[in-house]
């Protein structure tokens, strides 16, 4: 988005408005220059008559040049006004994970750096507008004049036009670093305060804080700042220089060549001193306008939330709540830097309204993600430690218009910007379809395809015999068998929880499916069979391409939005225990889900739904049906 974009966007008709009143006065520029050249410099008019028409002509330049300065002056602001309050309503209505993905700093920077950009480049749009539109007619009216000199002014302006491109390249790439810079200086600001007791007391750590991080960044921001002032100024120079060589030249050609009689050439001369002004004020409102269209690309890459205009509390009310329970919660902070995120959970735990509790650990221990938890800062995800896995095809490919669904609930309304979107769903277990149906209800007038691999979707079994499985005692049978057989049980009963559908939502798609093809209205699609074999996201659409798997037929579609729902990866403990590994014994998991440990070491590790798949099961043999039950005597209690 534009500068004149965003006014274009926020009040069509003030802005055009303002157009017309900048073309008008530019008119009345030229005709005032006109007048001057044609009744003034020629005389032998009545005086007085003339100089009333000229003052007549000037207050109806006036007039009209103010009014589309002030016009578009108000215009900018109550702009800049309602990006701020937009700006901190998206804050408000951003999820709690967000914002700290973003950070403290970049969004100090926005609201006040950012900000600022916008409302200087607000104050110098109004003269860069009539600049234009003088430019535009007072060069046709040149053209006019004498088109041979016309020609020669075109070809030199465009030569300094030429000449200053490498110039304002070289003012846009330090503008962008100033703009970097900010953020560096915020963080900085906001460790100093943070840290403000840790430094006073740590002299050594506050002078190194000083001098080897606050020091470098400031020292870049100035260098970056003063060369982008001074190829500004170099380039303002160069513009005001080559003006008058401009004119020169035009007196040359018209008295020295006789191209034009000396008349002629005065008008050129005196309309590019006209346009001189307008020149040299762009020139010099570039950084401004660079810095602007920088901030404007800092505020789209925040990702805040289009949050809603009101702050009524979202989800069901807990107005009286008996009591608030963690089942099986767990909670894992993003990577950085190629090291794995912090893990807190599974947690297991039921707080009674007015139950006073305390939480004791050490520092980094989770008692704030926990907190977090609770309070519902932070969605955990269910069951065993996850994170959702991304499909390598979506990999480095992930925006705005992409969501997993684990994050479904919180974000499908990145999709509201359209009223009939289309979205892909890519799945074939429980979540796919629940929200493929969800979506088909949330939006009636859009288009909805369920993509998947398999070539329908499977009703999950939860029988009476087929449920039996789950029973504590049935886990001896599972355990006590080889490990080959073992594995195709699994692999036989995981139509109770893997990959599969409740056969009222398979029931629910396909009479949705069936009614709209035997209407002739189709608008939602099941796709299955296919295979995705390349994803093209640009932001605003993404492009898949989709292979049958049978006949290898590609077709390409296009959607506004894709959901995810290609499940998790269930490894959150094999890099919490990776560090233990020399303490772990090659015996295997015991049957009361204990790891055995190494000679020597006396601590015990229980396992708790993740036994299924674990690094250990699948490097070593499990242990034969001689383990023993929990609270049988054959495990301690853990320590």
């Amino acid at each position: 988005m534009t500068l004149p974009g965003l006014l274009f966007s926020g009040r069509k008709a003030t802005f055009v408005a303002v157009v017309v009143l900048s073309v008008f006065s530019a008119l009345l520029s030229v005709a005032v220059l006109a007048f001057i050249s044609q009744r003034l410099l020629a005389g032998g008019a009545e005086l007085g008559m003339v100089l009333m028409q000229f003052a007549l002509l000037l207050l109806a330049l006036l007039a009209t040049a103010t009014g589309a300065q002030v016009t578009l002056h108000r215009l900018g602001h109550r702009m800049v006004y309602g990006l701020r309050r937009d700006l901190v309503r998206r804050v408000l209505a951003t999820d709690i994970e967000q914002l700290e993905k973003v950070g403290g700093p970049p969004l100090l920077a926005a609201l006040s750096t950012d900000t600022r950009n916008l409302t200087i480049a607000f104050v110098h749009l109004p003269e860069l507008v009539y600049g234009a539109a003088l430019s535009v007619a007072a060069l046709s009216w040149l053209a006019w004049l004498s088109p041979a000199l016309f020609a020669v002014t075109v070809v030199w302006l465009v030569a300094t036009a030429g000449m200053g491109i490498w110039l304002v390249g070289r003012i846009n790439f330090h503008v962008g670093k100033v703009r970097e810079g900010d953020d560096h200086l915020y963080q900085d600001y906001q460790a100093m305060i943070d840290g403000r007791k840790e430094l006073a007391l740590n002299r050594a750590r506050a002078a190194r804080f000083y001098q080897e991080e606050f020091d470098d960044h400031a020292r870049a921001y100035r260098d970056h700042v003063t060369r982008a002032d001074i190829f500004n100024g170099v380039a303002g120079n160069m513009a005001n220089v080559l003006m008058l060589a401009l004119i020169g030249v035009l007196f040359y050609l018209a008295s020295g060549l006789g191209w034009a009689s000396a008349n002629t050439a005065s008008v050129f001369a005196l309309t590019i001193l006209l346009l001189r002004t307008p020149l040299i004020g762009a020139v010099a409102a570039l950084p401004t306008l660079l810095a602007a269209r920088v901030s404007l690309k800092k505020l789209a890459g925040l990702q805040l939330a289009e949050g809603n205009t009101d702050f009524a509390p979202k989800g069901e009310s807990l107005a009286g709540f008996k009591q608030l329970s963690l089942k099986g919660a767990c909670y894992r902070y993003p990577d950085q830097d190629g090291v794995a995120g912090f893990e807190v959970g599974p947690l297991d735990l039921t707080v009674k309204r007015g139950e006073l509790i305390f939480v004791q650990g050490g520092n980094g221990s989770g008692k704030s993600t926990f907190a977090r938890l609770l309070t519902g800062l932070y969605r955990p995800l269910q069951g065993a430690c996850g994170y959702p896995r991304i499909p390598p095809v979506f990999a480095g490919k992930m925006g705005d218009n992409m969501v997993h669904s684990s994050r479904y609930k919180h974000e499908y309304e990145r999709f509201a910007r359209h009223e009939a979107p289309r979205i892909a769903v890519i799945g074939a277990g429980q979540s796919a379809a629940e929200i493929y149906l969800d979506l088909m209800n949330q939006y009636p007038h859009g288009n909805m395809d369920l993509i998947s691999r398999s070539r329908a979707l499977h009703p999950s079994d939860d029988s009476a015999f087929v449920n039996e499985i789950f029973d504590p005692a049935f886990t001896d049978t599972i355990y006590g068998r080889p490990e080959a057989e073992r594995r195709d049980f699994l692999q036989r009963f995981s139509q109770t929880n893997y990959a599969v559908v409740d056969m009222a939502e398979i029931e629910q798609i396909y009479e949705r499916l069936y009614m709209q093809k035997i209407t002739g209205k189709v608008q939602h699609r099941y796709l299955s069979n296919r295979d995705i074999v390349a994803v093209v996201n640009d932001g605003k659409t993404v492009q898949m391409t989709l292979r049958d798997k049978d006949t290898g037929v590609e077709q390409v579609e296009e959607y506004d939005g894709v959901v995810l729902a290609t499940g998790y990866n269930r490894d959150g403990h094999e890099r919490l225990l990776a560090p233990m590994a020399d303490w772990l014994s090659p015996q295997g998991i015991e049957r009361c889900y204990r790891l055995p440990m190494a000679e020597g070491c006396h601590a015990n590790v229980f396992l708790q739904g993740c036994c299924e798949e674990t690094p250990w099961a699948q490097r070593y043999p499990v242990v034969g049906a001689g383990g023993t039950f929990p609270g049988s005597g054959g495990c301690p209690a853990a320590t």
